[in-house]
């Protein structure tokens, strides 16, 4: 048989071989696995799929118990909605006095805060910094924006509800993807929040 021959029919040619699409956005590779494994390391990769394509990114960080017993510290609330610049208001119109403590948490026992991180809720009032007031014992409702955990990762989002019934987490920027709640995924409610607050000094 001649050389030309056997380079026209013989031996892998560069660029030949079963081409297949990734769901991972990276080159796979083949490995062997245990059998009792396979399970556990396919519903890893179920997980590991969903992360790369619904950012849920890590949203919160830092939990915050409120202080215990902390002094009530009484500041001027005036009643006048006024704009930015105006000078200060006239002691008559002085509504009350307000303790934030008081105005932020319903129920101490059940309330602690966490740093928001990430951009999903800036249409919302919540970014990136700020403090949310989160609150384990209300119920949560559609509509409502909640702290949810999802496959491990914790995350701040808008509670809706899809037609079958399951339910969804919806950001407040267009940038960021609905979350589907599927029945294979971990998932549970953590609390519903009640409002945030942030220093700008």
């Amino acid at each position: 048989m001649s050389d030309d021959k056997q380079n026209k029919h013989g031996g892998k040619r560069p660029g030949s071989g079963r081409k297949s699409w990734s769901p991972y956005q990276e080159e796979t590779a083949t490995m062997r696995v245990p059998k009792s494994q396979k399970a556990v390391i396919s519903d890893f990769l179920v997980a590991y799929k969903r992360k790369l394509t619904q950012q849920i990114t890590h949203e919160t960080t830092e939990f915050i118990l409120p202080a215990i017993n902390a002094p009530r510290v009484l500041l001027n609330l005036y009643s006048s909605k006024v704009p930015a610049g105006l000078p200060a208001p006239a002691d008559e119109h002085l509504e009350s006095r307000l303790d934030a403590n008081e105005y932020l948490i319903d129920k101490q026992e059940s309330t602690f805060f966490v740093t928001v991180q990430g951009e999903s809720m800036i249409n919302a009032g919540l970014l990136s910094g700020d403090k949310a007031v989160v609150d384990r014992s209300k119920l949560p409702v559609v509509g409502n924006i909640v702290m949810a955990m999802v496959d491990g990762e914790f995350t701040i989002k808008t509670l809706g509800k899809a037609k079958n019934g399951m339910p969804r987490l919806l950001p407040a920027n267009p940038d960021y993807s609905v979350i589907e709640i599927k029945e294979n995924m971990e998932f549970k409610i953590w609390g519903v929040v009640t409002g945030s607050f942030r220093r700008f000094k």
